[in-house]
């Protein structure tokens, strides 16, 4: 078991109705030295996969013996979760664009300056968790600086970014914290998401996600045998051009789609008439991401993501 389980809140600035802008982080410390593991989720409010899984982590965690501490941030953009969407309805921007942040700025530079004094300068390890929104579903790992953490999540589909290749690489992420200044080990995860039942993503969080301590030494345990692996370099996020129904007609995430397939279509709601087919952009790609339902869209959200097999390794 854990010597002590701690809350911490610490204010980074009053509300317009009075109440107090916290973190909301558990703090687990072990009976033994080690690392600080940090294992955060909810950084867009419409990707509550992550947090659903760092309650079932906590659950499992509290009665686990361990080595250091874990700091579990299960909601690291309450005012965006509070009301399901991917920004805050303040200011309306993408809180992981804005690190490492600005105390005197707009509320979600402000938040993103707490995090990075009260939680990212104080982990030695980095567990992201994300997942696909509440309307598409997605299913990789990236490869950043540790290779071994991030294949231990046990997922088939990891992407390494490369430079001068497509991807998805943004700045002022949290990465340009933990990563491009602090240099600790990092593993970001995208599972899930969609208008359909979590539980198994969240099991797959969950499981991989202790494995991954296993291998780091933090919880005891045998660490698993990773299941056959692809990496890919490149991949391509593709938004529909029109709004309406978007009808999926893709192979599942982590399948083969090749040139001449369709990666699905756009149907207006209201005359019945295709507005758009959506190809898919490689001779021979993977599914990485899409909408598992027919949903409705506006043009330019989000739609599929493939990954590029051409040059892709094990």
């Amino acid at each position: 078991m854990v010597k002590s389980i701690n809350q911490l809140r610490p204010k980074f600035t009053t509300n317009a109705d009075g109440s107090d802008a916290v973190l909301f982080v558990h703090e687990l410390v072990g009976e033994e030295d080690g690392p600080t593991i940090g294992i955060s989720a909810s950084i867009h409010g419409n990707e509550n996969t992550g947090s659903q899984a760092i309650l079932e982590l906590y659950r499992i965690l509290k009665d686990t013996p361990l080595k250091g501490r874990i700091l579990l941030l299960p909601v690291a953009n309450p005012s965006a979760f509070a009301v399901n969407e991917r920004f805050a309805t303040i200011d309306k921007v993408d809180l992981n664009r804005q690190f490492p942040g600005s105390p005197k700025g707009t509320y979600s530079q402000q938040l993103a300056h707490a995090l990075t004094e009260h939680y990212f300068n104080v982990i030695d390890m980095h567990i992201d968790l994300h997942s696909g929104t509440d309307r598409p579903t997605v299913d990789y790992v990236y490869i950043w600086n540790d290779e071994q953490l991030s294949r231990a999540f046990g997922s088939k589909l990891l992407y390494r970014p490369v430079e001068n290749k497509q991807g998805t690489v943004f700045g002022g992420t949290t990465k340009s914290v933990t990563l491009d200044k602090r240099n600790i080990p990092v593993s970001v995860i995208e599972l899930g998401g969609g208008i359909l039942d979590q539980t198994p993503y969240i099991k797959r969080t969950v499981d991989g996600v202790l494995n991954m301590l296993r291998t780091k030494g933090v919880i005891p345990g045998t660490p698993w045998e990773n299941p056959k692996q692809i990496v890919v370099t490149e991949l391509a996020g593709i938004r529909p051009s029109q709004g309406g129904w978007l009808e999926p007609l893709c192979p599942a995430n982590g399948e083969v789609i090749k040139a001449g397939q369709l990666l699905g279509r756009v149907v207006s709601p209201y005359n019945f008439e295709v507005l758009e087919e959506i190809p898919t952009p490689f001779a021979n790609g993977v599914m990485i991401m899409q909408h598992l339902t027919r949903n409705l869209v506006q043009s330019g959200d989000y739609g599929f993501m493939v990954g590029n097999l051409e040059g892709a390794t094990d």
